[in-house]
């Protein structure tokens, strides 16, 4: 079809612009502006425009058809729509009304090729020839959705059906090589869309032989480098460079390298060597295509596939269309299989996944339940040990009062106390009677006194063990020796002060040597013949003496010795008497202030006062108290870590000293088998979560090796059966 003459966008006249060309033969120097054809020389173009003023009558009638109306005018004749009188069936019918100029040899190619591709359905089928006819005409059948390039024209496709498209085309490609023809210019507008836009491919006037030697051009931008060139052989991968432009223009909206400037520098060239060079280093020398990589739904595999189509070295790209399609066939079957690989490694993973907070609330109440378990074991234990602790200790205290007492209803001691004369006396036998205590309290492995002591019933102090600068003071003032449950100034004791009538356990007061808490237990020494207090004997030991025997008993197998402890309370005020880590060094160092924080928390200490009303109420016996986050306040003055001064604490209170015994754990270190307990699930949990991944993907690998050594086996068998059918077809 000349450029100059007005053509309707029809697939039939679509379908023979290349059969149209007459003469345009290699030597061709035409350049179509919209599809980039070279076609036919100026000198024919003018020839033809002359031939098809008179393009509105109807050439010839055809026996059987009746003309419907024109579909378009070309270079040596017309397109006309046909109806078939017997069917009703439309066809498309071309004469070739002006024969001077006409190439015979290129029109005989076409329906030579055409006809022996009528086997299939993805080409584009000749329903007659009429060569005798005047004017002559061949017959085809009819499409009415038109060229795909006028589809293309409104943008590109979305990629399923770039990809569905392309598919048929490549059907077409193969069942044409099959038979040794090679089309050499595929492009849009060779390709027609029937009633259901199935493509069929059409326009074989520049097809060869795959045994020619004749060169063929294509279209720009369509055809292959190395096609652009007039001595070059004809190859099948002509067609697969084609094939790969024209998947990427129908992504991406446009030809590869097809840009207005590369146009304007291709179309300003003279003759057709220099536009066929200048085409084929504007397609060495530019950036490889790669819009199409950015398109939505081309995944890795679709652009590697077009990637190595529009591969500029022939050895690179695909050696043929049945490669082509063998990739985009391969490609399918990936991505199906992709739901069934989401449907078998991802729901087993989602199962899993679903199965953590079912396991790990499992877990959860595990560990709690536990824990709880633990927590009331060891308070339970620690219960029993506080008991024991506060019997052991009353006990301990009442042995050394009963020893006292023992000893001031001796008549020795008595007869020489009313003298001063005779103090010496007394000092000599109380000071064998104490080492008599002390070395019984040694082989018992029990502490030793502090220190014995007598006073006169003034208060003032007539003997100590040891020897101290104490002897001669007065101490009427301190508690062991009125008894009133408190001590008065220095000095400062009321004058009419009196000694204790009674065996008595005084409150504890500080050492003004040691700094410590110290207790003492005092008898009062009577002198029988008018019932007079003589004096008052009594024995001094620190608080924590009191425990230091049983400190090892009630730590047990704890690893460390800080993870529990003993220590005693004044139930008055919460003031912490004895603690392990109230050593003398320490509360000689301490300031006032913080020796004032050494006292109960509040709420520890309304909780104690709590039970002890309850058990005052319901007249129960002295039972212990627990509180299971108790914080030590000796630890949270002298410790920097408060985070780890939690303990699990029993209490129970020591006959009627006034005191506390406390037995107190470490609560991480008591609760360490949960934590224990939590680490080794979460590990074997993880374990069995790998496991039963891998063991996934481990099924799954061999199910999808099944499956493709399958699929492969039944692709060679179905390739075996068709070249059977193809060599019993060409015997026939």
């Amino acid at each position: 079809m000349n450029e100059s003459e007005p053509a309707e966008n029809t697939p039939q006249v679509e379908n023979l612009k290349t059969s149209e060309k007459g003469s345009s033969d290699s030597e061709s120097s035409g350049v179509d502006s919209s599809e980039m054809t070279l076609k036919q020389s100026a000198e024919e173009i003018t020839q033809a425009a002359h031939l098809s003023k008179d393009h509105l009558a109807l050439p010839s009638k055809v026996p059987g058809y009746i003309m419907v109306r024109s579909l378009g005018e070309g270079s040596y004749g017309s397109v006309w729509l046909a109806q078939e009188e017997n069917t009703g069936k439309y066809v498309a019918i071309k004469f070739y009304t002006y024969r001077r100029g006409l190439d015979w040899s290129l029109l005989n190619r076409e329906v030579e090729k055409l006809a022996e591709l009528y086997t299939s359905r993805h080409i584009i089928s000749l329903h007659g020839v009429g060569w005798n006819s005047d004017p002559p005409y061949y017959m085809m059948e009819y499409l009415e959705n038109g060229s795909l390039s006028s589809f293309l024209e409104a943008g590109p496709l979305p990629a399923s059906e770039a990809v569905r498209i392309a598919k048929i085309v490549l059907l077409a490609l193969v069942h044409a090589h099959g038979r040794g023809i090679l089309h050499c210019d595929l492009k849009p507008a060779n390709i027609l869309l029937d009633a259901n836009f199935e493509p069929r491919l059409c326009d074989f006037g520049q097809s060869r032989l795959s045994s020619e030697q004749s060169p063929s051009l294509g279209t720009l931008y369509y055809m292959a480098p190395e096609q652009a060139d007039l001595q070059a052989v004809p190859d099948s991968r002509w067609d697969v460079y084609a094939l790969g432009a024209l998947l990427y223009h129908m992504l991406c909206g446009k030809a590869p390298y097809r840009t207005a400037e590369n146009e304007q520098s291709i179309r300003k060239l003279k003759t057709l060597e220099e536009k066929l060079q200048a085409y084929r280093d504007l397609i060495q020398i530019s950036p490889r295509p790669a819009e199409h990589r950015k398109v939505s739904g081309v995944d890795r595999r679709l652009a590697e596939i077009v990637d190595r189509c529009l591969e500029t070295d022939p050895k690179k790209r695909f050696p043929n269309a049945q490669s082509v399609l063998t990739s985009m066939l391969q490609r399918e079957q990936q991505r199906a299989r992709r739901p069934l690989i989401a449907l078998g490694i991802i729901a087993p993973l989602l199962v899993i996944i679903g199965l953590i907070p079912v396991a790990g609330a499992a877990v959860n109440q595990m560990e709690n339940r536990f824990r709880e378990n633990l927590t009331e074991r060891a308070l339970k234990s620690d219960s029993i040990a506080a008991s024991l602790l506060s019997q052991n200790v009353a006990r301990d205290l009442q042995d050394r009062q009963d020893q006292l007492e023992e000893l001031s209803r001796k008549t020795l001691l008595r007869s020489n106390l009313v003298n001063e004369k005779t103090y010496s006396v007394v000092g000599d036998y109380l000071k064998e009677a104490k080492a008599i205590v002390d070395e019984k309290r040694s082989k018992l492995e029990l502490e030793k006194d502090t220190s014995w002591f007598l006073t006169n019933d003034e208060g003032k102090q007539i003997w100590r063990d040891p020897l101290g600068p104490t002897i001669g003071q007065n101490f009427s003032y301190r508690d062991y020796f009125h008894g009133h449950g408190k001590e008065y100034e220095k000095g400062n004791a009321p004058n009419s002060i009196k000694p204790i009538t009674e065996p008595y356990i005084c409150q504890v007061f500080k050492s003004e040597a040691t700094h410590q808490w110290m207790v003492a237990i005092a008898v009062p020494i009577w002198n029988l013949q008018n019932d007079k207090v003589l004096g008052v004997l009594a024995r001094t030991t620190h608080l924590d003496q009191l425990l230091s025997g049983y400190d090892e008993s009630i730590r047990g197998d704890s690893e460390n010795s800080g993870d529990r402890k003993i220590a005693l309370i004044d139930n008055r005020d919460g003031k912490m008497l004895a603690h392990p880590r109230m050593t003398a060094n320490i509360l000689r160092n301490m300031n006032r202030d913080e020796v004032d924080r050494l006292v109960l928390k509040e709420k520890h200490f309304d909780e104690l006062q709590s039970f002890k009303l309850a058990q005052e109420k319901n007249r129960t016996g002295p039972l212990s108290a627990i509180i299971s986050e108790y914080h030590d306040p000796v630890e949270a003055v002298l410790s920097t870590n408060d985070e780890d001064n939690v303990w699990l604490a029993a209490f129970s209170p020591i006959g009627m000293t006034g005191w506390t015994a406390v037995v107190q754990e470490r609560r991480s270190m008591a609760l360490r088998p949960v934590t224990e307990m939590r680490s080794w699930l979460i590990q074997y949990g993880l374990i069995v979560l790998a496991t039963s991944c891998l063991l996934v993907f481990t099924v799954w690998y061999f199910v999808m090796r099944v499956l493709t050594e399958r699929r492969a086996w039944d692709w060679a068998r179905h390739q075996s059966e068709k070249r059977s059918e193809q060599g019993s077809g060409s015997s026939r």
